[in-house]
């Protein structure tokens, strides 16, 4: 799992929420506090926080066996949160086929698939 897997899936669902928050589209979501916008905000920054890995992915490469096993899970379940959250657009155009993949089916030298 690479950095990079993290970034194409956090922007593929930023892309499905920003529309979101708009302004123009006459969206108060970005910023009422009623339920819907809550919940939005919610979302979104869950998948900041859960893209959020590049010092674990970093760690990882210098980490001792027992540490990389911790950074390991960190990693993984970062990456189940995001899927989780992008698989409910897996009917988009943009939606990439690694985006349903376990994080230990991902491979790290493999490029973007549709």
């Amino acid at each position: 799992m690479h950095v990079q897997h993290f970034e194409r899936i956090a922007a593929f669902v930023e892309d499905r929420l920003r529309p979101l928050f708009d302004a123009e589209t006459g969206s108060e979501h970005g910023f009422g506090m009623d339920d819907t916008s809550r919940a939005l905000r919610a979302l979104l920054n869950t998948v900041r926080a859960a893209t959020a890995v590049k010092g674990l992915a970093e760690q990882r490469a210098t980490a001792e066996p027992a540490m990389r096993n911790v950074v390991d899970q960190a990693l993984e379940h970062n990456w189940d949160v995001l899927r989780g959250i992008a698989r409910n657009w897996e009917d988009h155009p943009d939606f990439l086929r690694e985006f349903k993949l376990h994080a230990w089916e991902l491979d790290e030298s493999a490029p973007a698939a549709r």
